[in-house]
């Protein structure tokens, strides 16, 4: 996985904010190419373990059949109003499809993390609720951008 980034060194994240950031945020915008190559976004809800990002994805939908086809894909998390207020991440890869599909809460030793994070951030719950409509994607980012304009030291809410 590539963390450096020439340009906007001043405003890149640590590894630790990085984390923090993306423990923290629910929701990301998904990038994938289709068929004929144009580009489809779409939002959902994630969980972040420290290396991979899990998107728990309907498996009837556009985002699914694209990523089916071709594994590639963006995906960005970010925040803030004015614009010393920005932070976000893009990270990129090639995804994989983890477990059942769809998910109907069979045993999988490598669901239990991603899922324990998603139902605590994302449901408030100790156990992932099943509905046989999602399955589970794992991006273990071959590339992270981020940035922090709050490091830039513009100015305050007064003064702006």
């Amino acid at each position: 996985m590539t963390v450096t980034q020439r340009r906007g060194r001043k405003i890149m994240m640590t590894p630790g904010e990085l984390d923090e950031f993306l423990t923290s945020q629910r929701t990301c915008r998904v990038a994938t190419v289709s068929g004929t190559g144009a580009p489809h976004v779409s939002t959902l809800w994630f969980a972040w373990d420290g290396s991979s990002m899990w998107l728990y994805s309907v498996v009837r939908s556009k985002r699914w059949t694209d990523l089916r086809r071709d594994p590639r894909v963006a995906i960005v998390v970010d925040t803030g109003e004015e614009y010393y207020e920005l932070r976000g991440v893009e990270l990129s890869g090639a995804v994989e499809f983890v477990g059942e599909s769809p998910r109907t809460g069979d045993l999988c030793a490598e669901l239990d993390v991603p899922e324990t994070l998603f139902a605590r951030k994302n449901f408030r719950l100790e156990e992932m609720p099943h509905d046989g409509r999602h399955a589970w994607i794992r991006l273990t980012p071959e590339k992270i951008v981020s940035w922090d304009f709050r490091k830039l030291g513009g100015p305050t809410a007064q003064g702006a």
